[in-house]
């Protein structure tokens, strides 16, 4: 296996049969494994990711029973990827699946340790503003380059993932990721890839300036603990 990809599924019943059938059309090979975690949702998402499965040799699931986070779920899935290649995506359909075969071709034409991310356009201003902030933030209390830390997609070599000690199970996962492959010398290639606005569901944490500020606070935790640690 090429590549395994995880996407992480919060009540996406909406979303689920739309990334599938884009998957579906983009996947012309047959070394790459979908692994759609359903991540202790409460909607009908299990039902449909039973339904649907059977008829996409490709992809397979991980049962997560209670939701521990968003961090969490995408490790319950990395745990269980088989790739050379791994690394995860959303599910809302904010991305699309054909950036992560971009991403591949990108990783294969590399030699040595790589580390392949999104690189978001066409957002709302606010949110590119906030974005920034952070960004100014995290690289110069963490003193590594780090910008739109929550881009998707996230590709890397298994032998990297390995290495990881103590990842969060909440979304500074992104956060973690991007900063070790810097602290370990990963070549980072970032691409732009489109952010539309979600077709069906909403942000699971973006809805408004108090899940913002929630957002900085736990980010800035997990940022002097990071610090600390390492």
């Amino acid at each position: 296996m090429k590549l395994s990809i995880v996407v992480p599924c919060y009540n996406e019943e909406k979303n689920i049969p739309l990334i599938l059938e884009r998957f579906g059309e983009v996947i012309q090979r047959d070394d790459i494994e979908v692994i759609l975690v359903n991540n202790g949702s409460t909607d009908g998402s299990a039902q449909v990711l039973s339904d649907l499965l059977p008829r996409y040799s490709f992809a397979r699931t991980v049962h997560v029973e209670v939701n521990q986070g968003y961090g969490y779920g995408i490790l319950q899935g990395l745990r269980e990827c088989k790739g050379e290649y791994i690394g995860w995506t959303h599910a809302d359909m904010q991305t699309d699946p054909a950036d992560i075969l971009k991403a591949l071709d990108m990783i294969e034409q590399e030699r040595g340790l790589v580390f392949v991310k999104g690189n978001r356009r066409k957002r709302p201003l606010f949110d590119t503003f906030f974005t920034m902030g952070m960004s100014l933030f995290e690289s110069c209390y963490l003193h590594e380059k780090l910008y739109d830390i929550n881009a998707q997609p996230n590709i890397f070599p298994k032998i990297f993932y390995e290495s990881w000690e103590n990842p969060p199970y909440d979304f500074s996962l992104d956060l973690y990721a991007l900063y070790m492959a810097r602290q370990k010398k990963l070549r980072v290639i970032r691409f732009p890839v489109l952010f539309p606005e979600r077709i069906y569901g909403e942000s699971k944490w973006n809805t408004g300036l108090k899940s913002k500020w929630k957002f900085i606070k736990r980010t800035i935790d997990f940022s002097v603990k990071l610090k600390k640690e390492l």
